[in-house]
């Protein structure tokens, strides 16, 4: 079993059309709202990160969701259970990064429980006035495929963290991911269209996978180094190729076409079934 057959049966019992973005968009409320855990053991390390860092990245992989749905962050709920040996500088340091990584977004309250092990779930909610909020099925035929920034850098900072080092570029970009704010902004303020985003968290190739099927199309899309990995942040976008023109310092990767035969095409290498793409699975 893996997350996402968990996903497709949470959807069928609780017949909900907020599921399926990472962002379910409250629109009569003009806010979009997403939440995620953060657990010890699981998504980090206390022997590998700092307080700092366990708090930004926990705010910040909510922050990214919010940045892909088109939003602007605008508030963190915090809820925390912590082991006993948590002591106050702990909780300063972790409450310094959760505002760092919070991108602007404003810390209005949550919940603290004792623990096992150190478990932090955040609540993010974003803005949408003035903002075209995206989903991943509306990707179009015609549509590019346009992102930002470089991939690989996450999963290899994991290795050297692995691999018994303490300090380098790449472990900074695994453990304080930089949030691209006006890549987001940039689209979701100008385009009229209606468009697909996602933000990387799952790999550049689960990104493009999930936008395809969702939209019922085919992605073709060159071989990016990296694309493979994780936790890299960025955010990949479909939109028309007009629009993709007058965006600046982008790279346009791909194109979207009629459905046919795959819904991904790699460098020519067809993927049908996500399975294929033999990605992180959190419940192996």
């Amino acid at each position: 079993m893996k997350e996402h057959d968990f996903i497709k049966i949470i959807k069928e019992q609780t017949d909900n059309s907020f599921i399926g973005d990472d962002c379910a968009y409250l629109k009569e409320l003009g806010i979009v709202i997403t939440q995620d855990n953060f657990i010890e053991d699981v998504h980090f390390k206390t022997e590998w990160a700092t307080p700092f860092q366990i708090g930004y990245k926990a705010a910040a992989v909510n922050i990214s969701d919010v940045l892909a749905s088109g939003a602007k962050p605008a508030y963190l709920s915090v809820g925390l259970s912590l082991p006993s040996y948590v002591n106050n500088d702990f909780i300063s340091e972790l409450y310094c990064g959760i505002k760092k990584g919070a991108f602007g977004a404003e810390v209005i309250g949550g919940d603290i429980t004792g623990g096992d092990k150190i478990f932090i779930s955040i609540t993010a909610i974003g803005k949408t006035e003035g903002r075209k909020i995206s989903s991943r099925k509306n990707a179009k035929e015609g549509f590019v495929i346009i992102t930002k920034g470089i991939y690989g850098e996450s999963s290899k900072g994991l290795s050297e963290l692995q691999a018994g080092r303490k300090s380098s570029s790449a472990i900074r970009a695994h453990l304080e991911p930089i949030l691209d704010v006006k890549f987001s902004e940039d689209v979701s303020t100008h385009i009229q269209e209606e468009y697909a985003m996602m933000d990387t968290s799952d790999g550049l190739a689960d990104a493009l996978f999930q936008i395809a099927k969702a939209s019922e199309v085919t992605i073709h899309s060159n071989k990016i180094c990296g694309m493979f990995g994780a936790e890299d942040y960025n955010l990949v976008a479909a939109v028309p190729e007009e629009f993709a023109k007058t965006l600046n310092n982008i790279n346009i990767i791909g194109k979207v076409t009629k459905y046919k035969d795959a819904y991904l095409i790699i460098d020519n290498k067809k993927y049908n079934d996500y399975n294929d793409l033999n990605l992180y699975n959190h419940f192996k």
